[in-house]
């Protein structure tokens, strides 16, 4: 298998944290959407990254879908629950998660995009995307509340995806500033960081 993605992009890092720990072997393509001369849309016509190129050729792409099909593709270390309720939290965990990264993403390209000028920025689009990451850092909080994990005692989709988030919060937003705020979100990174799985696809 081919990932095509960028090294920054938290999204591809989900998918690269998941092979890590899935233990999948692949290899990884550094794309740059934004060039003139990107070729990513000859495997996703959607021109985002992550995409993952199978053996034969057929591309899948989406973050959440890609690290749904690489978890059934091995029995180590199962990161999303069959079914039940105890699938849905997984999943709303993810969803909060890329959620926060969607506006994050939003937030930035509306501040820094080279084809827009000054005049052209929006602070009321910006300040709104702002406050959904303030609001949707505080729901992580909250529902991770006194425990070792984010969906019971052990690691899955849920860390994994709030992990690549808060990372890339504070890779691109230094500003925020989680780490004084929420402590309980600070331990849980910092055991994730613990995992070469994380240490290896820090942006």
């Amino acid at each position: 298998m081919k990932l095509i993605g960028s090294a920054a992009s938290p999204y591809v890092r989900k998918v690269r944290v998941v092979m890590a720990e899935k233990r999948l072997d692949y290899q990884f393509a550094i794309e740059d959407v934004w060039s003139d001369t990107t070729a990513i849309s000859a495997s996703n016509p959607l021109g985002k990254v992550p995409c993952l190129v199978m053996e034969g050729g057929e591309a899948m792409f989406d973050s959440r879908v890609i690290v749904e099909y690489l978890d059934t593709l091995s029995p180590v270390g199962k990161l999303i629950p069959q079914q039940g309720r105890e699938r849905a939290e997984v999943k709303t965990w993810e969803a909060l998660a890329d959620g926060v990264m969607d506006a994050g993403v939003l937030w930035r390209m509306e501040a820094t995009w080279a084809r827009r000028a000054d005049g052209e920025r929006s602070q009321a689009w910006m300040d709104r995307q702002q406050r959904k990451v303030v609001d949707g850092i505080a729901a992580m909080a909250k529902g991770l509340g006194d425990k070792p994990f984010c969906s019971g005692i052990h690691l899955s989709l849920s860390d994994i995806a709030v992990g690549c988030a808060l990372g890339w919060i504070g890779f691109r937003f230094p500003e925020i500033d989680w780490r004084g705020e929420y402590p309980n979100l600070v331990r849980l990174y910092d055991k994730l960081m613990l995992r070469p799985s994380f240490l290896d696809t820090k942006p």
